[in-house]
């Protein structure tokens, strides 16, 4: 009985599988990899994070000969951050791993990473759906299903100044369909002249790499709005990387494997964003 190779921990190891699904995590997140990603809280206690932001101090002004310069303070506002815990967990019979077509224990890795990839997606798209400031928010009168050229240049607009530089639209697939259908404005991936922003850009629509997000789809309210986001405007705070625990049921003969993640994803930036929406 030495020798004997049991289900746990000898073919699943908690600590090895949690760090191929983190890996794993880059790759299948949607929105996440538009986000910087700060572990800097990683271990700190507390639930709720208040994070700083700075506000601008104005512009510089012209001073004449001998005048004296009005002096302004520099103002810190914060903002509070809920920190959110997700979890999935599948189980294993000894059947299935040992006798089970394929690979059971990647195959698990893969859908326990998915999982949570999607849950971290989900927090990042309640953000952007709550977005009603006027300087980030494009109320189109046409359908977000087929958006005007004039919708997209009109929403950029509220860039400003700062129009420039990369730009991502996530998009649902009937608005890619559309998109890529009007071939005056659409430049697939392959001809692309700028490089590729993140992993997953389709092509390049009036300026904006495009990515496609079926969790985007016409579905419910606000499910079909697009989204413009330039790098710097999502933030992602780990408070602890992905957990994976492991327990034998002695009766059934099975192992449980459960994957959680404690992290909060929130909008950084505001002027690095914009959400074009059906007006009401």
């Amino acid at each position: 009985m030495a020798n004997e190779t049991k289900l746990s921990p000898n073919l699943v190891n908690p600590e090895v599988m949690g760090d191929l699904i983190d890996s794993k995590l880059v790759d299948l997140m949607k929105f996440s990899p538009l986000a910087t990603i700060d572990t800097t809280l990683a271990g700190r206690p507390g639930d709720t994070l208040t994070m700083p932001y700075y506000e601008y101090i104005g512009d510089a002004t012209t001073l004449s000969e001998a005048s004296t310069l009005s002096i302004v303070s520099l103002t810190a506002s914060t903002t509070s951050v809920k920190v959110h815990k997700i979890a999935q967990g599948l189980e294993l019979t000894d059947e299935a791993v040992l006798s089970g077509y394929g690979d059971p224990i990647g195959q698990s890795a893969y859908q326990l990473a998915l999982a949570i990839a999607s849950g971290v997606d989900n927090e990042f798209l309640t953000a952007m759906h709550s977005i009603s400031a006027s300087t980030a928010l494009y109320e189109t009168s046409t359908t977000t299903t087929y958006p005007a050229d004039t919708d997209i240049t009109a929403a950029l607009e509220l860039f400003g100044e700062d129009i420039d530089g990369v730009k991502v639209a996530l998009v649902n697939p009937a608005v890619y369909t559309a998109m890529r259908g009007n071939t005056n404005s659409w430049i697939p991936a392959s001809e692309m002249a700028a490089g590729i922003a993140v992993r997953g850009v389709v092509g390049e629509y009036q300026g904006c790499q495009v990515m496609v997000s079926n969790k985007l789809k016409n579905t419910a309210a606000g499910a079909g709005d697009i989204f413009i986001v330039k790098p710097g405007a999502l933030r992602l705070i780990l408070k602890r990387d992905t957990l994976v625990e492991v327990d034998r049921d002695i009766l059934k003969f099975s192992t449980v494997m459960t994957a959680s993640k404690h992290f909060a994803a929130y909008l950084y930036d505001m002027s690095k964003i914009i959400r074009i929406a059906k007006k009401s």
